[in-house]
């Protein structure tokens, strides 16, 4: 044998146990029965895969989703609500509309009364003595020459 041919040395490593503190996993507790059923899987290649079968965990219970309150008594609420501000509001229009169609009638008597008023001034205050400008004309004392008027 040639010093190629011949074996090296084999060096065994033992394992040494880490002394670091390693965080414990949860210990699930088991509960007592009969221990599960063992089942065996054969692969496409032929291999055999054996182990325990799990039972599915349990469904959580399902959880309500209607609210508290239902939907309805929500909007018979929010209807009323709606309701009374209205009604408020129409309680204000309805006074708003009536003052208003007081101050109307009181600008239309006010304007029949100063008109009414101007208009007596004219009527009467010209049969009065007085005459401020212009032409008095006496028509029964006019003469007619020709088609031309002298007064």
């Amino acid at each position: 044998m040639t010093h190629l041919e011949r074996p090296a040395a084999v060096e065994v490593h033992q394992p040494i146990p880490i002394t670091a503190h390693a965080p414990t996993a949860a210990v699930v507790p088991v509960q007592p029965g009969p221990p599960p059923a063992v089942q065996s899987v054969v692969l496409p290649d032929g291999r055999v895969v054996t182990g325990y079968t799990l039972t599915p965990a349990p469904a959580p219970a399902p959880v309500d989703t209607r609210p508290a309150v239902s939907r309805t008594a929500v909007n018979i609420a929010l209807g009323g609500i709606g309701f009374a501000a209205v009604c408020g509001g129409l309680v204000l229009l309805t006074s708003f509309i009536a003052a208003l169609t007081a101050f109307i009638t009181q600008l239309i008597t006010l304007a029949a009364v100063i008109f009414g008023g101007w208009i007596a001034v004219q009527i009467f205050g010209a049969t009065g003595h007085h005459h401020r400008g212009g032409t008095t004309v006496n028509i029964r004392k006019a003469v007619i020459k020709r088609s031309h008027f002298h007064g």
